[in-house]
């Protein structure tokens, strides 16, 4: 079954940015602040940190391209909302996302690969896992290939140019690799199933006694 607005009331588009060059405004001073500026930093972005929101001006993010704020903070977010709308930078407000355009998803990373996984804020805990077993599974041997396929690449531009012969040779060169993917569930969430068939939600595990 599809989301639409009606199922969840935050359903966001996933996109990739290209940031570099690009003025970002990290506020904030806890861990996941310095997490996301040196995220941003990764990408070539131009990094901004503002640690004391409640001394945030307006000019510090009024020709911003990017805005993360992580403080828990309503009228914060509420504030910077309004100077999005009316200065047109992108909002992330983190765990806020009505008042953001930006919800940041959990990254996993294999040399240049980069999967995004996002639950649309319904459980976090259910994105950790699969960013786990996904970072465990593309570890070094996936990086030296994709490092292999580059090298390819970059002798097919040259002997081939960029037309649908290389397109071809790279199909063909990554032919055999494969992945497979296994998913456990709880026994409230199986036994669910059985007792109400596939098509409803469970209620959900049984409250603790």
């Amino acid at each position: 079954m599809s989301p639409n607005s009606t199922d969840y009331p935050y359903v966001f588009f996933p996109v990739g940015l290209n940031l570099r060059g690009r003025r970002c405004v990290v506020v904030g001073d806890d861990r996941e602040a310095g997490e996301k500026a040196e995220a941003l930093h990764e990408v070539g972005a131009d990094v901004v940190r503002v640690l004391d929101a409640a001394a945030l001006r307006d000019d510090d993010v009024v020709d911003a391209f990017f805005v993360i704020s992580t403080p828990q903070d309503d009228a914060l977010s509420a504030r910077l909302r309004e100077l999005a709308d009316r200065h047109r930078f992108l909002l992330c407000a983190i765990d806020q996302p009505r008042h953001g355009f930006v919800a940041m998803q959990a990254i996993v990373k294999a040399g240049p690969a980069r999967i995004a996984i996002s639950t649309g804020g319904i459980s976090p805990r259910a994105g950790a896992v699969l960013k786990r077993a996904l970072q465990t599974s593309l570890g070094a041997t996936f990086e030296r290939f994709l490092d292999c396929l580059n090298a390819q690449r970059q002798r097919n531009r040259a002997r081939l140019g960029d037309g649908a012969a290389r397109r071809a040779a790279m199909m063909e060169a990554a032919e055999g690799f494969d992945v497979d993917v296994r998913v456990r569930y709880p026994d409230w969430f199986l036994a669910g199933l059985d007792r109400i068939g596939p098509h409803a939600a469970p209620d959900g595990p049984p409250p603790h006694a």
